[in-house]
């Protein structure tokens, strides 16, 4: 179950973006990918191995970006009990899966749920 190239070059965009945010810095327990700031991960990249469907989880604590991340075909809260904190699974391949400019906002804001107040007062200085 090999991922899409497009869903591939999405992941990356993302990837890159996470990991360019102020402290981020990239981390693999469990085999997966994640992003983490402060020790804290506000993404999980999952893994590119073909082994897993291709998608992100992010914490997605607006009310409106949460209900519209929830429409996109395939997403779920996200399991382990992490839904009911506003963690959502977006699948990165097939109709309707989002743009990677969308999940670069998704990313930021998950970020902003969890970064300390001074990496976030240099997010904004940028």
């Amino acid at each position: 179950m090999a991922a899409d190239r497009n869903a591939l070059r999405k992941w990356g965009s993302v990837r890159e973006f996470a990991l360019g945010l102020p402290g981020a810095g990239e981390e693999f327990p469990w085999g997966e990918t994640v992003a983490k700031v402060n020790g804290k991960v506000f993404v999980f990249l999952g893994v590119t191995d073909g082994s897993h469907p291709l998608g992100l989880t992010l914490k997605l604590t607006g009310e409106e970006t949460h209900a519209h991340a929830l429409t996109c075909p395939g997403a779920e809260p996200a399991g382990y009990g992490l839904g009911k904190a506003g963690w959502v699974w977006v699948p990165l391949e097939g109709k309707g899966a989002p743009a990677a400019e969308l999940l670069r906002d998704w990313v930021e804001e998950s970020y902003r749920a969890v970064a300390p107040r001074r990496l976030l007062g240099e997010l904004d200085a940028r």
